[in-house]
């Protein structure tokens, strides 16, 4: 029997559900050279903000139990270099849907970024990434505020006219609902979570921090129980579609998330440690969908 790996997302089909999470891909164009991409559910590109950004002094990557930490900082060429050269060159490579993630300082950076991406043939869907740093509230977060966050949602529903609009949300809250609700009654079509956790990493030896930054996002599967939790606390809350993210390395841990509630998954830094991360959670989804009695994904999503 032929198991049935398709999703839809946003009234995107995608042929599986598996999608390399923003930053730890590249830009996409890269992987090429090792596989289709077309055997990919979608693609998200690296984080863009308004302006080109070199990021953050290295060393900025450090590994730890369970995972690592990245300070990388937003390196990316801006969203002009996004929508006139990366997409367009990515797409040239495959027909898979392409989703831009946009990071913002403000929240008139978000709308000018999302009008750019919206005007962009080659993307698909836009992805808000609300846990950048407010400058005008002191560096608090977007993401830990439902008032903060709705007004993203809002100047990036009201500048997408074409796209789906998909949210990334921060765990860094006492309560996801809160935020995830806000998000959806301004506009959001799915949501994206979790992003990474703060953590730090010492050199015993050199009486430093490992990274330059002093500080990092802690990602990997040490992140899956948390991230398992909180994808169920938004799905039960939300009538949007959830993207699941954070500690997916393996076949099973897609499952045990659409079982959660996600629609689709992202991959991070499973990318990072073996290139070859996604395709091989995609060949191996046929083989465990027949072992647990699954036809097609989709039935499984939100059963728990």
């Amino acid at each position: 029997m032929v198991r049935d790996t398709s999703v839809n997302l946003c009234g995107i089909r995608l042929q599986n559900p598996v999608i390399p999470a923003s930053g730890t891909f590249g830009q996409g164009f890269e992987m090429a050279r090792w596989y289709a991409l077309d055997k990919l559910g979608a693609i998200c590109l690296k984080g863009t903000t308004l302006e080109p950004r070199f990021g953050n002094p290295t060393p900025r990557i450090a590994e730890c139990t369970g995972g690592l930490l990245n300070a990388v900082g937003l390196q990316n060429p801006g969203i002009d270099a996004l929508v006139s050269k990366v997409a367009p060159h990515v797409r040239s490579l495959c027909r898979t849907p392409l989703i831009a993630n946009i990071s913002g300082f403000s929240v008139e950076e978000f709308g000018i970024c999302c009008e750019k991406a919206d005007a962009c043939e080659e993307i698909d869907l836009v992805e808000v990434n609300i846990s950048c740093p407010n400058v005008h509230k002191g560096g608090m977060s977007f993401g830990t505020d439902p008032a903060a966050a709705a007004a993203v949602t809002r100047a990036a529903r009201k500048a997408l006219r074409k796209k789906p609009l998909l949210v990334k949300l921060t765990p860094l809250v006492t309560d996801i609902t809160a935020i995830a609700r806000a998000c959806e009654d301004e506009g959001a079509d799915a949501l994206t979570l979790i992003n990474t956790l703060p953590g730090m990493r010492i050199d015993i030896r050199r009486r430093k921090p490992v990274l330059a930054n002093r500080t990092g996002g802690f990602s990997g599967p040490a992140l899956l129980p948390v991230a398992l939790r909180l994808v169920n606390l938004a799905a039960a809350a939300c009538k949007i579609p959830i993207v699941g993210c954070g500690g997916v390395a393996s076949a099973s841990d897609v499952i045990e998330m659409m079982m959660a509630g996600a629609t689709a998954v992202q991959v991070g830094s499973a990318n990072l440690r073996d290139p070859m991360a996604c395709p091989g959670i995609i060949d191996a989804l046929p083989a465990l969908m027949e072992e647990l009695g699954i036809e097609k994904l989709e039935d499984i999503i939100g059963i728990i």
